[in-house]
This record gives structure tokens, sequence and C-alpha cells, in this order.
């Protein structure tokens, strides 16, 4: 399997989401030094051959709302709720509470 620099650095960087916490594509592009890249984050985590060692389910759109998954947006839920996170009509409630901000 190959995968692109780009593709490597994202997978490095959701790896550090703890169960629990999500972070926003943009977050992680701007951890990455693409902050405009958002949206390439999200292609990159679309192929994510690690899962669930690299946790892409934890990576959510910068409102809030979940955006999409891989495995389907029911699985997404599925495994946020099961990590603790609360979602109300496909938007994680408590949203700033547990927005990992990779600020250690």
């Amino acid at each position: 399997m190959i995968i692109s620099e780009f593709e490597r650095d994202v997978y490095r960087v959701v790896k550090l989401i703890p169960k629990g916490k999500v972070s926003t594509y943009g977050q992680i592009a701007k951890k990455i030094g693409r902050p405009d890249s958002a949206r390439a984050v999200g292609n990159a985590l679309n192929k994510n051959p690690f899962a669930p060692l690299v946790p892409c389910h934890r990576v959510v759109k910068g409102n809030g709302e979940l955006g999409g998954y891989n495995g389907g947006c029911s699985n997404k839920q599925k495994l946020l709720r099961t990590e603790g996170v609360i979602i109300k009509n496909n938007k994680i409630t408590d949203f700033e509470k547990i927005l990992n901000k990779f600020d250690n």
C-alpha cells in the first residue's frame, strides 16, 4: 500500500485524538502545516486504510456537524456515542467541550 506524505501526516495527527474527543478537518489541516487543505484532509480520511488505529470517526466539521464517514454516517454516530460523545440532529451537542485543539 502506498500512501502520500500528506496522508501520512494526516493519519499521524488523527492518531493523537483521544477517545471522547473530536477534532475538525480544518484543525488537522493547520496542525500539519497546510491550513487551506481541510477538504484534502477529508479525502485522505475517506481512504484511511488504518482504521480504527487511525480513528477518522473523531474528525468532524468545524460547526460540530458530523460530516462524512467511509463506513457510513450511522456507524460514525455509533462509534462516537460509544466513546461518550452526545449527538443530536447529526451535531455534537457539547462540541466546544470535547474539541481537541492540539494545544499541548
